[in-house]
């Protein structure tokens, strides 16, 4: 899992402090926020929902009871001080929003992908160290006890050294989906599947594995209206020796996601769809080692679901501590990293190394770097 957060740079919170927050972007993920953010109880106030489209956010307001609304961020942070920003729009806002956000002195909670390339989350990298708040990215799967329990099991090698892995995304997305006018493309969206609906299960099996190493690819797109893949493959070796597949589909009727890490001693299990419990994971022990999974499987943490109030819980217990909280910024380009080497692998036909992609590359720019060419699409 993520490592102990540094300390935020000159901005200590007092344990316990109630935090104003601002809610941008009002649409469907907003919901998730405004759950996790009521879920913290009074020590959390929404103090203003900022949306575009001014009835969405009066809707969004008087469903949450949000005493203000604006159509823009700058509105609400020029009139005084706030705690956290939660960013809930659609991508390729992100970055902009999120510096004006530090820029006022805020924290800011994003939704993934956190920006649509490398060179949009080295900006923000930039503008994160000279401020004094932080940016964590919503990685809400991390922070399921089941996956939490697995890393450590993972860390401790108290089940071996983890030798294959498979990560799964396989979601149905209809024409109609992609009506929304930033979706399926690379200059608003930032790619399709590879980076916004599979960057989850990605997140945690870097969470699980550590560093990867290297990654071939192949991507496709044929059956939607969309300029981006609907379908990638790919290969990952990680620093450790693990193997993994990866697959990110909208094109698969039965809906699934499916996680399984075989260890040297045991294998382990996850299939859920759009969140999980520990009620999702099956293990199997390698013969002879039945009581050592048996123990390393009962450890806590146990019984919290993958969601947005799980991470916030971390985060508003990070910012009490004055800690930049989970999942970091830092660490959340690494799995965008990975994310941007499966495309250029895809559309090179060639394997990425980690670190490969520098500031000068194409694919560090955009996820289809010079412009993706797919043969036999439908127009």
């Amino acid at each position: 899992m993520e490592s102990a957060s540094p300390t935020v740079r000159d901005h200590p919170v007092p344990a316990g402090r109630r935090y104003d927050v601002v809610v941008v972007g009002t649409g469907a993920i907003a919901e998730s926020h405004a759950r996790a953010l009521r879920a913290a109880g009074p020590r959390v106030r929404v103090v203003a929902a900022v949306d575009v489209d001014a009835g969405r956010a009066e809707d969004f307001a008087r469903h949450w009871d949000v005493p203000r609304t604006a159509t823009s961020l700058a509105e609400v942070l020029g009139s005084g001080p706030v705690d956290l920003v939660c960013i809930c729009t659609p991508p390729s806002s992100h970055v902009a929003l999120a510096e004006a956000a530090l820029t006022a002195g805020a924290s800011v909670v994003v939704e993934k992908p956190v920006a649509l390339s490398l060179a949009q989350v080295d900006r923000l990298l930039a503008a994160e160290a000279a401020a004094p708040g932080s940016v964590a990215v919503v990685s809400q799967h991390r922070f399921g006890s089941g996956v939490r329990r697995l890393a450590s099991i993972v860390a401790d090698g108290s089940l071996g050294r983890p030798l294959v892995a498979t990560c799964l995304t396989q979601w149905y997305r209809p024409d109609a989906y992609f009506q929304v006018p930033w979706r399926g493309t690379f200059a608003l969206e930032g790619g399709g599947p590879t980076t916004g609906h599979g960057i989850h299960q990605v997140d945690v099996l870097l969470a699980v594995l550590g560093p990867w190493e290297e990654v071939t690819a192949m991507a496709a797109r044929g059956s939607r209206p969309t300029e981006t893949e609907e379908v990638s493959v790919a290969a990952v070796r990680f620093a450790g020796g693990a193997l993994a597949s990866v697959v990110n589909s909208v094109v698969s009727p039965r809906e699934t996601t499916v996680m399984r890490f075989d260890l040297e001693h045991a294998s382990i299990e996850l299939e859920h769809l759009y969140g999980y419990g520990d009620e999702d994971f099956t293990v199997t022990a390698a013969p002879g080692h039945e009581a050592a999974l048996a123990a390393a499987w009962a450890r806590e943490p146990r019984g919290v679901r993958s969601s947005h109030e799980a991470q916030f819980a971390e985060v508003l217990a990070a910012l009490d501590a004055g800690r930049v909280p989970p999942v970091a910024l830092a660490t959340s380009r690494d799995t965008l990293e990975l994310v941007a080497a499966t495309y250029r692998s895809a559309f090179t036909g060639r394997a990425v190394r980690r670190g490969e992609i520098g500031p000068d590359d194409p694919f560090a720019r955009r996820m289809d770097g010079p412009g993706a060419v797919w043969p036999g699409a439908r127009p």
